[in-house]
């Protein structure tokens, strides 16, 4: 029997991981980030790969650094045919790369050679992509660089996020991953090298990234909305004198002479407002600094309450 260490961490790798097992190769460890305090009341929290692992009663080994660890050590021990890595979260060392008997490789989020690095299906939604995929490649010392073994596409709608994404994406990379692995054991795969010249980046979303302004369109503005929902969220610095969140705007045909950020249409149900080149928006849900988040109709009860038509609610800049 095929053996695996498995390495993932997210939702995205959960299911792959499950996939994995039910496909009936000898997991003999998992590999994942360490359990980590989350929400407002701090709960130490398993990662969706370890509560997969457990349940199927596989060893699970967590260091905060796998470089050298004792950890490493076992895994190298172990021989295992096949290591298979899903948003793990930490480079390996090429010793480790090197322990697989047969490969090891990495199943990554993203049509390669385009958007390589940590944030590949924000990118592709915030750039206003129609289409993402998985790719299978060769871990190699170097970051998402390794030869392609399989690849698969799927689409992004005008409603995805990236929670949505994920979800979706984890299913394709399942599929692939256990239609790949027979004629990878069997030496029957053809490897196809990357092309350099058509590489692009998907570094890590930094704070700043998180900001609104005013130069965005209505239509990069829910893109860039969508691409960072579930978390972190994206907000404007000044809207209406809060610090407010926008988890759901829509994007409209029609135009206006307003400036951007100004109301152009206001009601008891609806707050439209000016995006960049004359373009609108509707708000749908939103959250102002300290509250949570409310529907557009709840907003215009309460701290939204008296705005009008042709009020500038978002100052310049921000």
């Amino acid at each position: 029997m095929t053996s695996v260490v498995f390495m993932g961490t997210p939702q995205f790798a959960a299911p792959i991981l499950e996939g994995v097992i039910e496909a009936g190769y000898d997991v003999k460890a998992v590999v994942t980030q360490p359990d980590r305090l989350v929400g407002r009341k701090r709960i130490l929290t398993a990662s969706p790969v370890k509560k997969t692992a457990l349940e199927h009663g596989i060893k699970v080994l967590q260091p905060e650094k796998l470089s050298n660890s004792p950890e490493m050590a076992e895994i190298i021990d172990l021989k295992p045919d096949l290591i298979i890595t899903a948003a793990f979260g930490q480079f390996l060392p090429e010793k480790l790369i090197n322990a697989a008997q047969i490969a090891a490789i990495n199943v990554h989020g993203s049509l390669l050679p385009k958007y390589r690095g940590g944030a590949p299906v924000q990118y592709a939604i915030m750039n206003g992509e129609t289409e993402t995929g998985v790719t299978i490649i060769y871990m190699v010392k170097k970051m998402d660089a390794g030869a392609m073994l399989a690849q698969a596409k799927m689409p992004i709608t005008a409603t995805d996020d990236t929670a949505s994404i994920f979800t979706k994406m984890s299913i394709l990379g399942k599929e692939t991953l256990l239609t790949l692995l027979p004629d990878l054991i069997a030496g029957k795969v053809e490897p196809v090298e990357q092309d350099e010249t058509s590489v692009v980046f998907s570094p890590t979303i930094k704070p700043e990234e998180e900001v609104l302004d005013l130069k965005l369109t209505a239509k990069e503005l829910d893109q860039k909305v969508r691409a960072l929902r579930p978390a972190p969220g994206a907000y404007f610095k000044n809207f209406n004198g809060k610090r407010t969140k926008l988890w759901d705007v829509t994007p409209l045909a029609e135009k206006t002479e307003f400036t951007a950020g100004t109301v152009v249409s206001v009601d008891k149900h609806e707050l439209l407002l000016a995006g960049a080149n004359g373009s609108v928006y509707a708000i749908n849900i939103l959250q102002p600094a300290g509250k949570p988040k409310l529907k557009v109709t709840d907003y215009l009860n309460g701290v939204g309450q008296g705005l009008k038509v042709g009020q500038k609610v978002i100052a310049d800049g921000e």
